[in-house]
């Protein structure tokens, strides 16, 4: 399995999303080839109704504590409830590479 797979598996579970996008970015980065370092996640869950943006992220990284400790150098991650995700229709691009 993916490390992309166990990200998805994971919050599926923990968060039940009704919409959920795990991104590997690595190859926008100076990494080798097929790494997965790089990820953007964009989490749509009821879970995160009534909770401000730090306590969503602290969801996600507490879901991810794992991989985040082990091979995931970077996470993006866009969080929303359903209505949010329903004005707004998608997270933001993610940013060129500043590194070399």
């Amino acid at each position: 399995m993916s490390l992309a797979q166990i990200i998805e598996a994971k919050l599926t579970q923990a968060l039940a999303p009704t919409h959920l996008e795990v991104n590997n970015e690595s190859h926008m980065h100076n990494v080798p080839p097929n790494s997965e370092t790089h990820f953007k996640v964009i989490v749509v869950s009821e879970h995160f109704s009534g909770q401000r943006l730090l306590a969503r992220h602290r969801a996600v990284n507490q879901t991810l504590a794992d991989e985040l400790a082990g091979g995931v150098h970077a996470l993006a991650m866009h969080t929303y409830t359903p209505e949010e995700w329903q004005a707004q229709g998608a997270a933001p691009d993610s940013p060129k590479c500043r590194g070399g």
